[in-house]
């Protein structure tokens, strides 16, 4: 994408936020008329953007080698789980919590936004397929919006804050090189608040957390947060978009 275009997101209110609960809701002709007038006149969250914003400048380069793994925070990890399990090179993605201690990582004690937890998916991927500086482009342009401090669309706290969690001082380098690339290319309206911090640990979610997006399609908060964002994420990498997700719960 050229410099000069901006990268545009907008965040609906009205959309329904996320729930602790282990079940999903129940969705209705009632509800579908509802989400069907709201669509009409505002566009989704997640799906505003025009085009992908730029790729890395700084990467490492595809080659064969061993898996790696990316953890990456960007509000509610139904949606961004859901979005990576499409993704072509990657060999799992798993919802959990990074960014606090072991004692804390469970989903009621996180969502009080006082563990210093933010709710992660770890992403397993082979390097010959895909790049780190991808899966990052990935999550500026389709997952989520980067300019939000401590929140996400309906969802809001520290555990649903924007972050970089990093394995090695090379996905250190790539991932500050790439935040100041798009804030100097104006990317975005607002500069970017994505926190770029060193992996101390991270935890797997519970299990009904685990696909949530491809178990429960219907469930509202899906069908207005999430399911946009794997719409535009095929529309804008068809060449990265793999139309079988790859589960975490088969492996």
């Amino acid at each position: 994408m050229p410099a000069s275009s901006t990268h545009s997101l907008s965040t609906m209110s009205i959309s329904p936020p996320k729930r602790p609960i282990s079940a999903p809701w129940p969705i209705t002709a009632a509800v579908l008329v509802s989400l069907m007038a709201l669509t009409a006149c505002a566009p989704l969250y997640g799906a505003s953007q025009s085009a992908p914003v730029a790729a890395p400048l700084i990467d490492n380069p595809k080659a064969p080698g061993s898996m790696q793994t990316a953890v990456i925070s960007a509000g509610c990890f139904w949606g961004v789980q859901g979005v990576f399990e499409h993704v072509r090179g990657v060999q799992r993605a798993v919802s959990g919590y990074s960014g606090g201690s072991k004692q804390t990582a469970d989903y009621g004690t996180v969502s009080s936004g006082t563990t210093g937890h933010a709710e992660s998916v770890m992403i397993t991927f082979d390097p010959a397929q895909i790049s780190y500086g991808q899966i990052l482009q990935i999550a500026f342009s389709v997952v989520h919006d980067p300019t939000e401090l401590n929140r996400q669309g309906p969802d809001v706290g520290t555990q649903y804050r924007s972050a970089i969690f990093y394995a090695d001082p090379e996905q250190r380098r790539i991932a500050e090189s790439y935040i100041a690339q798009l804030n100097q290319a104006h990317a975005f309206p607002r500069p970017i608040v994505t926190q770029v911090a060193p992996l101390t640990g991270f935890y797997p979610a519970e299990g009904y957390h685990q696909d949530y997006l491809v178990n429960h399609p219907s469930a509202p908060y899906i069908a207005f947060n999430d399911l946009p964002k794997v719409d535009e994420f095929k529309r804008e990498f068809p060449a990265l978009y793999s139309a079988r997700p790859v589960l975490a719960a088969s492996r």
